[in-house]
């Protein structure tokens, strides 16, 4: 009756170990009156305790991961290069001196989703000017009669830029230079 009552008892893994220790200290035969665990179990956990003393903690295999630093890096360079195939991104990785393979170069491409160098120099005529919006000038050449009959030759530039204008002074008389 009080065997039922009593709960069994929670061993910890230092408990287990310590246990299989000692029992490795008795004889097999007073196992079963000494200990309040069948001599299975002690000898499991003295197989588990060997096994925890010569396991070696696990590796993985093969070459380490790429940085996620030197990844970006690389993304960067293909979106901001559309031109650059993998092995010239390669070169210019190996120019900072990040050593790293044109394979692995083309393999965190295609994770990151960027297309081969081809498909990303292909761009529709608005795409391609928002890209060159900030170098690219339009200029005007015309002539401006007044109120009192003079004439005023403007030269007229343009910046595509949102926030520039630019506008350049013009004599009353063109001259030419040369």
């Amino acid at each position: 009756m009080l065997e039922r009552q009593v709960a069994r008892p929670q061993l910890t893994q230092a408990d287990r170990a310590l246990m299989a220790a000692f029992g490795r200290m008795l004889p097999r035969q007073t196992w079963r009156q000494s200990l309040f665990v069948p001599p299975t179990t002690l000898l499991r956990w003295h197989r588990e305790l060997v096994a925890r003393r010569w396991t070696y903690p696990h590796r993985r295999s093969g070459r380490p991961p790429t940085g996620a630093e030197v990844r970006e890096l690389v993304v960067r360079l293909a979106r901001e290069n559309p031109g650059w195939g993998y092995r010239r991104i390669q070169g210019e990785l190996l120019g900072l001196g990040i050593k790293l393979a044109a394979s692995t170069v083309w393999t965190i491409l295609k994770e990151a989703g960027v297309e081969p160098a081809p498909k990303r120099l292909e761009q529709n005529w608005s795409e391609f000017l928002r890209q060159q919006a900030a170098s690219i000038l339009e200029c005007d050449f015309l002539t401006v009669d007044t109120l009192l009959l003079k004439r005023f030759y403007v030269l007229f530039f343009i910046e595509l830029r949102p926030d520039a204008f630019a506008s350049l002074g013009s004599p009353p008389i063109p001259t030419v230079i040369g």
